[in-house]
């Protein structure tokens, strides 16, 4: 089975991960089957970037993700997302605006 999960990359001390598909019966420094992006912990703010369409295509073909490859496609998906405002309610209402009128005749 497919797993998507962190490849631990860098020197000592200076942690770098990669975000690969790999079978889950290997080593996670093993050949992977694909990369599909990275996670830099170290830099402020931790630098994330996951290829969402890759992976998607990958757990439609059963690969199950990792609890902390979730967490961080979370993060990644948020973060890329603008913010939609929702728009701002009017203070009266049309009803209310007949209502006011027909009270003042």
């Amino acid at each position: 089975m497919l797993k998507i999960r962190l490849r631990r990359m860098g020197a000592t001390h200076r942690p770098f991960y990669r975000v690969v598909a790999s079978d889950q019966r290997r080593f996670p420094t093993a050949s992977a089957v694909e990369e599909l992006g990275y996670y830099d912990p170290k830099t402020k703010p931790a630098t994330v970037s996951i290829d969402a369409e890759r992976v998607q295509y990958w757990v439609d073909r059963g690969a199950q993700m990792s609890p902390t490859v979730k967490s961080l496609l979370k993060r990644n998906t948020r973060e890329a997302a603008p913010e939609v405002e929702a728009p701002a309610a009017e203070s009266t209402s049309a009803e209310d605006t007949t209502a006011e009128a027909t009270a003042e005749a």
